[in-house]
């Protein structure tokens, strides 16, 4: 395992039901980087995510985390490690304030008060509209709030790694470029992420190494400049040129 891999898989095989989905996946997310989970629809990148944190547990291969095998933990053990997931359908709750998705979010906190407020007043900065909307009910959100909150979820507590599903999915391009100042912004403070993308304007912005899958196999990985910089290898792997998509 190299050195700075925080997350690394082995040969990770994942079965749903009678479906075989994850086809020997190999990679590492190194840690302190940005780590871009590409390919096209149907790839394997979901399912991949969801078995590193446990929700479809690995037939075969290894899940190491800093180090330590993690593929037979439970979704709480992993989340414990400091490892907080931000699904595709973000999995915020409608019905509840943003105040209180975020208190659900912070473990052990029972009021707002007892969330660390140096932290929420660094997310209010990376996240305006959440201090905006405090009391609003979530469901009230737009779809870019919406994603931003459950960014915030996942962020409210310290967090070694951050596991990110398309979060510019469906979001109009002012959006789209509002969320990728803010990562920027995450990722200055050396936040370990392994973010999924459609959107190939965040990816080369937000990217430092980058795994490109197809048929649930891991068909390339390296630095995410190599990939941007080489519209030959964008068509073979991804069938489109990054160059495209501004």
């Amino acid at each position: 395992m190299s050195n700075d891999a925080l997350l690394r898989l082995d040969g990770v095989h994942t079965h749903i039901g009678a479906y075989h989905i994850l086809h020997g996946v190999d990679f590492e997310v190194p840690a302190g980087q940005v780590t871009m989970l590409l390919g096209r629809n149907g790839a394997g990148k979901t399912t991949t995510l969801r078995t590193i944190m446990g929700l479809w547990q690995a037939s075969r291969g290894q899940v190491s985390f800093d180090g330590q095998p993690i593929q037979r933990r439970s979704t709480p053990d992993i989340a414990q490690l400091g490892i907080a997931y931000v699904p595709e359908s973000m999995g915020i709750f409608s019905d509840l304030s943003v105040r209180e998705n975020l208190l659900l979010a912070a473990r052990g906190a029972r009021h707002v008060d007892d969330i660390d407020t140096r932290r929420l007043e660094w997310l209010f900065g990376l996240f305006p509209a959440i201090r905006k909307f405090w009391l609003y009910p979530a469901g009230k959100l737009s779809g870019g709030q919406k994603q931003m909150l459950a960014i915030c979820r996942a962020m409210v507590e310290p967090r070694r790694l951050l596991l990110i599903d398309e979060p510019s999915k469906g979001l109009a391009p002012a959006i789209v470029q509002n969320l990728i100042a803010a990562l920027r912004e995450l990722k200055a403070t050396q936040t370990t992420v392994l973010l999924v993308e459609q959107n190939f304007a965040m990816a080369r912005a937000l990217g430092d190494r980058v795994a490109v899958m197809d048929d649930g196999r891991v068909v390339h990985r390296g630095r995410m400049a190599e990939l941007v910089e080489d519209e030959g290898l964008q068509h073979r792997l991804l069938g489109l040129s990054l160059g495209a998509h501004q």
